[in-house]
């Protein structure tokens, strides 16, 4: 009867632990919608309850860290990061972090950075050897060799070396890098050569916009405006009439066209769009004025002012708009 009564209680707790750890996988599933989703804020307790429940869960412990690390809570990211190496001290991804926030340290606090640059460059290096196809790792020496003084380990030599090695994993990453260190090196010529290769490789929103920028930063919007519409046409990004419609506000270029671009990005905007709605009325606003429109020019910074009264480059222009 006893072993009857004991298999009952067995079955019993079973049937009473299977809810719950039903209900745990699916907060952890959870958490990592919701992680993806970048609600940070609202992941990290579930995954700290997964973790309390599931204390050597290498998973949750990464996607904690990760958190931390995109709050810039360094320290705390660390905390997370370092344990999960000393378990793991082959695992490329691991040195890749553990080197990421070491850098992100660095940037915040010159002082420091003296001491760890040398931790730094070891995790970047021991990730790319680790996984010669981390093309995450590549860039960021490609990065650390072009930000760092020559006298703590600097040099364009190391950081074109780890762009042609990019190039070999990913073709439109190393034009990418080729173009940036061009870029810094203040060389335009060469860097549009490499970012017109990325384009014809890859073609993505992010290789056109790296040409359009290299065409703004070097005063060629007329070139920057046709990049931008080639991508447009291709990618139907909303994002890119805003920044066709802000180069023609800035540089008193193309109006027609800046005025159907901004309209049709207030027509179609959503918050995934990333510039708020007053910022295109306010480019509305600068090319009325340029065009001498004075009232449709206050309308539209009005328009913006209603919708953000402390937008203090609003008021501003707004100051020259009356001056007219």
């Amino acid at each position: 009867m006893f072993a009857t009564m004991s298999h009952a209680m067995k079955h019993f707790c079973l049937l009473l632990l299977l809810p719950l750890s039903l209900w745990s996988q699916h907060s952890y599933d959870q958490a990592v919608r919701l992680f993806h989703q970048e609600k940070f804020q609202q992941a990290k307790p579930l995954f700290q309850d997964y973790l309390a429940q599931h204390p050597n869960h290498v998973a949750s412990r990464e996607y904690l860290g990760d958190i931390e690390g995109y709050t810039r809570n360094w320290n705390e990211a660390l905390d997370y990061y370092k344990p999960l190496l000393a378990e793991d001290p082959n695992n490329a991804n691991y040195h890749f972090k553990v080197g990421g926030v070491l850098g992100m340290k660095a940037l915040d606090n010159k002082l420091a950075a003296i001491t760890i640059v040398d931790d730094i460059k070891f995790h970047f290096e021991k990730a790319a050897q680790l996984d010669p196809g981390h093309i995450e790792a590549r860039w960021a020496l490609v990065e650390f060799y072009l930000q760092v003084p020559g006298i703590f380990g600097g040099s364009e030599k190391k950081a074109l070396q780890n762009a042609k090695e990019l190039l070999k994993i990913s073709p439109v990453d190393g034009y990418l890098s080729l173009g940036y260190i061009a870029e810094y090196s203040d060389r335009p010529n060469d860097a549009e050569t490499y970012y017109k290769k990325a384009v014809d490789v890859g073609g993505s929103p992010h290789t056109y916009e790296k040409l359009s920028n290299l065409y703004e930063n070097n005063n060629r919007p007329g070139d920057a405006i046709k990049t931008n519409q080639k991508s447009l046409e291709m990618h139907q990004r909303n994002r890119l009439n805003y920044q066709i419609g802000k180069i023609a506000a800035q540089y008193n270029l193309e109006a027609q066209l800046g005025i159907r671009c901004l309209q049709a990005y207030i027509s179609n905007h959503t918050v995934r769009d990333g510039v708020p709605k007053d910022w295109a009325y306010f480019r509305l606003a600068q090319i009325y004025k340029n065009l001498g429109n004075k009232d449709r020019a206050l309308q539209w910074i009005n328009k913006a002012l209603r919708d953000r009264p402390d937008f203090s480059e609003a008021k501003k222009e707004k100051e020259q708009i009356l001056s007219l």
